[in-house]
């Protein structure tokens, strides 16, 4: 076992179980914690840009991908967009005023994105544990929806990464991520299958057996299409990690740059297919 593989586990059993009190616990709390992860993930997003040579309004660019989380919280969606909005204008309007105008569409892009693939798609997180104000039902009904992605995601990457190491013979798509494996994949979208009917019996009644497979297809693929996302924008500007934010993990896009796609496939899911 690796030093690094150590870290991992280590740093696992210690985040996992605050993470999980904090989210049963909702409100405020939950928001900070979304929230901080938005923000860092942001920044880590924003540094990978730099080394591409991009310019990115940092902390404009944080400021509204954390706008977003707050809008979704306090259910005010006017003032999220309106200031959202106005970060956009920003955004652009700036350009105008930098001395050096080579890549301006590039800086602008790269700001914008920032905001959606971090801010608009991490904010679904806040969306799920905020789901039973919506539904008018009782709040604490919101842990069993926003655990649902964590547990299914990192079932699929936990075993996709050990099966990979074990058994990983065929690369899925080596020219972006030479260590995933077609193997890894499918032990992964296994061990989803399972853990969603675990999830079923354990804090996830509002799901069918038909629901648990369908969901459980659907967190796999973009489970397995985020990881590749974020290995696109890393390789792409040469780095192995995308921070060293947690030990063992890299940074904070390393660890739930797949949550940031299943979160937002687990919400609608739900809402169009679940909880109509």
């Amino acid at each position: 076992m690796t030093l690094n593989l150590v870290r991992r586990i280590v740093t696992a059993c210690l985040y996992i179980p605050i993470l999980v009190i904090i989210l049963h616990e909702g409100g405020i709390y939950y928001l900070i914690l979304v929230e901080l992860l938005i923000g860092v993930g942001t920044y880590e997003y924003y540094r990978i840009m730099e080394t591409k040579g991009t310019r990115p309004r940092k902390t404009l660019g944080i400021g509204g991908a954390v706008i977003l989380g707050f809008g979704v919280y306090f259910q005010n969606p006017l003032w999220a967009f309106t200031l959202f909005t106005l970060v956009l204008f920003v955004a652009m309007v700036s350009e105008l005023f930098r001395r050096d105008l080579d890549r301006a569409i590039f800086h602008i892009a790269g700001t914008i994105f920032g905001i959606l693939y971090v801010g608009w798609l991490g904010s679904h997180l806040l969306l799920l544990r905020e789901l039973p104000r919506v539904l008018g039902t009782e709040y604490s009904e919101g842990t069993g929806y926003a655990l649902l992605p964590y547990v299914l995601t990192w079932a699929f990457d936990t075993t996709a990464y050990f099966a990979g190491i074990g058994f990983g013979r065929r690369k899925l798509l080596a020219r972006i991520s030479p260590e995933k494996s077609v193997e890894g994949v499918v032990y992964g979208t296994l061990s989803v299958l399972v853990m969603a009917f675990v999830a079923r019996a354990w804090f996830a009644r509002y799901l069918t057996i038909g629901d648990c497979i369908g969901l459980g297809v659907l967190v796999s693929a973009f489970a397995t299409i985020g990881d590749l996302i974020e290995s696109l924008i890393k390789r792409d500007a040469n780095l192995k990690d995308s921070a060293k934010t947690i030990p063992g993990h890299g940074g904070v896009l390393d660890r739930f740059d797949s949550l940031l796609l299943t979160a937002p496939i687990t919400y609608y899911y739900l809402r169009f297919f679940v909880l109509r």
